[in-house]
């Protein structure tokens, strides 16, 4: 046990007394007898416990403390004084004093006192660990990438962030990276402090979401034996993360609506209107567009969750990215394996890069950690890696040594051919816009503009 404790104290007998305790326990003692004192041990390092007596020769003890509070608010302080009155232990817990014991103490009740002080000490350290882990984990750096699509989103993150937008509507192929966008939207985001709650639309039938949602009423449905918060409640001044809104039942999608226009809502059989502050991020890999003229999605919904939109690229359009991101988790799996693997080969690097990644960077990931779990050397080769058989055709022509034919070149051909890869992309993709936009390798403005220009929209 390494506590440190500083004694603030004037009378010697009293620290005496109280450091003979203290290392008996195996704390690291530091005494100081003035305020002047105090302050330079203060300044000189960090203590796990301050005992601060009210009244010193040169200064008060809520001095004191209120210099400690400008400078470290993990310790606790214990004020100590023989003058006890209301007015002064109040003043001092508003000024963040853990407790307030007279003079002359019980030594037992004290020891428990100090007991329960360090235990806060140290939930709070545990508190900003974990918080730095998970700005560290779920910092705009986990998102990796120099694909100016990827620039671009990063910049739209942090705006989103900074914003008081309270619905963000993400989209993307299955495997982008849509549940890590959200995370990093929250703790990017004034609500990092509050909690984050993800929940897929589809793990569960309909009743068992709208009670996640929304909570119930004790006797609401059958089981319903005690009331139960919604996630919503939950998530009260933090962010909840709705993934697959695209599968959501229609019922639901009506409550949902209503809780977006509103903020407010009811548990199921209650009928106390509750409200809440959570941004909503929703995701889906649908074609939401299809959906709705399905009448499988509600258009007003859609609407609602469409005001800030975040469209994340499938990994086969982002270019060396797919290294970047082979090597980041390379690197990963050979610390976490302890494996001696410090990279790929140009053979291995030929297929990550030929490969189409369907299932994008969820697919990347699993395929390296795979091969770096069985890889025998020390570099990945082409062999190490199982992939599936969507390899990436390259464009047919050379088209910087092409020339012009003898005879010309009729350029209207140009837009037949332009025409014909349209009604291909689309039907190769059952009519999703936004995958053949992506097989295209343009955006979904500029595939609708020239669906539209040659009559195919």
């Amino acid at each position: 046990m390494n506590i440190r404790v500083l004694i603030v104290e004037d009378e010697e007998l009293i620290r005496w007394s109280l450091r003979q305790k203290f290392e008996g326990r195996g704390y690291r003692v530091t005494e100081a007898a003035t305020g002047a004192a105090a302050l330079e041990a203060l300044d000189g390092g960090m203590f796990d416990l301050i005992m601060l007596d009210y009244r010193l020769p040169d200064t008060t003890g809520l001095d004191v403390l209120r210099h400690f509070r400008e400078h470290d608010g993990d310790s606790v302080v214990i004020m100590m004084t023989a003058y006890s009155s209301i007015e002064s232990a109040v003043e001092a817990v508003k000024l963040g004093a853990f407790d307030y014991v007279p003079k002359p103490f019980q030594m037992d009740e004290l020891l428990l006192t100090i007991d329960k002080a360090l235990e806060t000490t140290k939930l709070r350290r545990e508190v900003r660990e974990l918080r730095r882990q998970v700005e560290t984990e779920f910092g705009t750096d986990i998102i990796i990438g120099q694909h100016p699509s990827m620039r671009e989103l990063l910049e739209v993150i942090q705006q989103i962030a900074r914003s008081g937008a309270t619905t963000v509507f993400v989209r993307g192929e299955t495997g982008t990276g849509k549940d890590l966008v959200a995370r990093v939207i929250h703790q990017c985001s004034d609500r990092a402090g509050h909690p984050f709650v993800n929940i897929t639309c589809t793990a569960l039938s309909e009743t068992l979401l709208e009670s996640e949602l929304f909570g119930h009423e004790r006797g609401a449905f059958t089981d319903a034996r005690q009331q139960k918060k919604g996630l919503l409640e939950v998530a009260d001044g933090g962010t909840v993360f709705l993934d697959e809104i695209g599968d959501m039942a229609a019922g639901l999608q009506a409550k949902l609506l209503r809780f977006l226009e509103e903020r407010r809502f009811r548990r199921v059989g209650g009928t106390r209107e509750l409200s809440v502050d959570v941004r909503v991020i929703a995701a889906t890999n649908r074609e939401i567009e299809k959906a709705i003229k399905e009448g499988k999605f509600r258009e007003d919904l859609f609407y609602r969750l469409n005001v800030v939109t975040i469209d994340l690229p499938p990994l086969r359009a982002r270019g060396d990215d797919v290294m970047t991101l082979a090597r980041h988790f390379v690197d990963k799996f050979a610390r976490e394996f302890k494996k001696p693997v410090t990279g790929v080969d140009a053979s291995a690097e030929s297929k990550l890069m030929r490969y189409g990644w369907p299932g994008n960077v969820r697919e990347l990931r699993n395929a390296l950690e795979r091969a770096v779990l069985l890889c025998k050397g020390t570099v990945l080769t082409a062999d190490d890696l199982v992939l599936g058989r969507s390899e990436r055709s390259e464009f047919p022509w050379d088209v910087e040594n092409f020339t012009m034919p003898p005879g010309g070149f009729d350029l209207d051909k140009l837009s037949e051919l332009e025409a014909h890869l349209l009604k291909q992309a689309m039907a190769m993709t059952n009519k999703n816009q936004v995958q053949a936009a992506q097989l295209l390798n343009v955006s979904r403005d500029r595939l609708r503009y020239r669906l539209q220009k040659h009559g195919l929209l």
